[in-house]
């Protein structure tokens, strides 16, 4: 067991026989910690403990190298208090306490916490040279979090110190400068670097298309090309990738010839991202063949193509081809992936079938915060508010799962459905003094429902008065419905105006007004929106049955 533990190949230990392999291992420091590492990439907690316990009691906790190997485990973990505590026990001076907690805090999704400590690294040592180490880990926080402003700080501090040169550094840079939004900054990076290697040139490549521009993305790989550069397949991936979320069938098909032409096969992520593409632009008919095709071509599909193909079932309530990928997914032995299973989750919910949807909810051993939320949606969105509110408050108790946007919209939907204001301006407002999280526009949306069900449709056309930015038609909407149902005629004006401006060919909200005059006895003002209705040739939107789909 002492020789094995010393190869450089990570050894495979069964967690569950860990505590009875530990009376094999020799008194090296070297060799806990790479059991240590171990019980990291499996998120084994309960026998890192256990392990941590032992090497407390014969000393070896002491040593820089396994505390900071147990500072990443229990980061790893989501347990960020006893993180820190032992953080705290190593000695200021040791660089590598700094990159095990910044590493693993950005590695695991604490980005939040990643940019918290930098910050208190670089007021206790400053402009350190081994701050090159942590610099990526922050820049992927950074960009995860869009936090731009504290991203040029950091591009600053690389430049102060000509960390520039590391083509980890720079490529951090590109991908946080991307995903902020800021492709043309991560262009100059990626232009002033000296040796432009591939990582680099992918990571703009994936920039351009992620914002929309996929165009360019080409035009940059075609002048590589002639400068001598070989994109492989992760960068004709990229480029697919982009021109599919356009929905350019044409360009796909044209990117799909030149990888083959440059002698690069297309493989199953390739076929992926077309799928993706039209998923997110609903196109669910082409997306479905588009998985036909890849299947005929000898394509096996993965977790990442199933997980991006159940959308298109729950957006079309589908529920007979969703169940046809679920039994797909079985057979294939991806079922169990967490993204797929979160994707069958919210297929489920979103058709209606709350009982699959929780039974396969509570199967998923480590919840992420999609599969929660996707849980409480449906609970809301199909009368189980109770449930809804309770799987919230348990994501908020136990503190693994982080709390998001969406968290919030789906809590206060049900709070909206149920009619409870005090806890839907209870979670209104934690949400933004507790979580930090600015109000959206559904969080808007939410709370005019809210007050509007109630029938205190002032306070929520107050609320409307004060957002900081401008109401859209889900907002207007929710007062318009609320109008209609409480025959508040004067605020339903105020908000069927509003409505006319966002969506001028539209009869809906038109036709909700001319309900409310009629209920209100204005038939005078229920004949002139009808005729405007007629002179306009405003569309009225038709019905559609799900079971004509199902």
């Amino acid at each position: 067991m002492h020789t094995l533990l010393r190869i450089t190949t990570p050894l495979r230990i069964p967690t569950k026989n860990a505590i009875f392999n530990h009376r094999f291992l020799r008194s090296e420091p070297e060799s806990y910690a790479k059991l240590i590492e171990i019980y990291t990439h499996d998120r084994a907690l309960h026998q890192g403990k256990k392990l941590h316990a032992l090497l407390t009691t014969n000393g070896y906790a002491r040593f820089n190298l396994i505390a900071s190997n147990l500072v990443a485990l229990y980061t790893c973990c989501g347990q960020l208090s006893l993180a820190r505590k032992l953080f705290d026990k190593i000695p200021q001076t040791n660089v590598r306490r700094w990159i095990a907690l910044i590493g693993t805090c950005a590695r695991c999704g604490f980005y939040d916490h990643a940019l918290a400590v930098f910050s208190e690294m670089q007021t206790l040592h400053g402009q350190n040279p081994n701050n090159v180490f942590v610099i990526p880990s922050v820049l992927k926080a950074c960009g995860h979090v869009c936090d731009r402003v504290y991203g040029e700080q950091v591009h600053c501090l690389i430049l102060k110190c000509s960390f520039e040169i590391d083509a980890f550094v720079s490529s951090g840079l590109i991908v946080m400068y991307s995903k902020c939004g800021k492709v043309e900054d991560a262009r100059k990076v990626f232009d002033g670097m000296c040796m432009k290697d591939l990582v680099s040139l992918n990571a703009v490549v994936s920039g351009y298309a992620q914002q929309g521009l996929p165009n360019e993305a080409l035009g940059l790989v075609e002048n590589m090309k002639l400068m001598g550069g070989n994109p492989n397949v992760v960068t004709w991936n990229a480029l697919i990738s982009g021109f599919a979320q356009k929905c350019d069938r044409v360009m796909v098909s044209k990117i799909f010839r030149l990888m083959i032409e440059d002698g690069v096969e297309p493989d199953v992520v390739s076929w992926t991202s077309v799928i993706s593409g039209f998923v997110q632009n609903f196109r669910n008919d082409e997306a479905f063949d588009t998985f036909k095709q890849m299947l005929h071509h000898g394509f096996c599909p993965t977790s990442a193509t199933i997980s991006a193909l159940l959308p298109a079932c729950a957006t079309a309530a589908r529920v007979r081809f969703g169940k046809e990928i679920h039994g797909y997914a079985l057979v294939i032995g991806v079922e169990e992936d967490v993204y797929v299973r979160s994707a069958l989750v919210d297929m489920y919910a979103k058709c209606g079938f709350i009982s699959e949807a929780r039974t396969l909810f509570y199967k998923i051993p480590d919840k992420n915060t999609v599969t929660m939320n996707s849980m409480i949606f449906g609970y809301a969105n199909h009368g189980y508010y109770e449930e809804a509110i309770e799987l919230f408050n348990r994501m908020e108790m136990e503190g693994v799962t982080k709390l998001d946007h969406l968290t919030f919209t789906a809590a206060l939907t049900a709070c909206s459905h149920v009619g409870d204001i005090e806890l839907g301006q209870r979670l209104f407002k934690i949400m933004q003094e507790k979580y930090s999280i600015e109000p959206r526009l559904e969080h808007y949306a939410c709370m005019v429902d809210l007050l509007g069900r109630a029938g205190k449709l002032e306070e929520a056309y107050g609320i409307i008065k004060t957002m900081p930015v401008k109401p859209d038609l889900f907002v207007w909407g929710a007062l318009l419905a609320a109008c209609r149902n409480h025959g508040h005629v004067e605020l339903a004006e105020v908000a069927a105006k509003h409505l006319s401006e966002l969506e001028p060919e539209s009869a809906g909200n038109r036709l909700l007004l001319s309900s409310l005059y009629a209920d209100a006895g204005k038939w005078g003002k229920v004949e002139q929106i009808k005729r405007r209705i007629k002179k306009g040739k405003l569309r009225k939107l038709q019905g559609l049955s799900w079971i004509d789909n199902i």
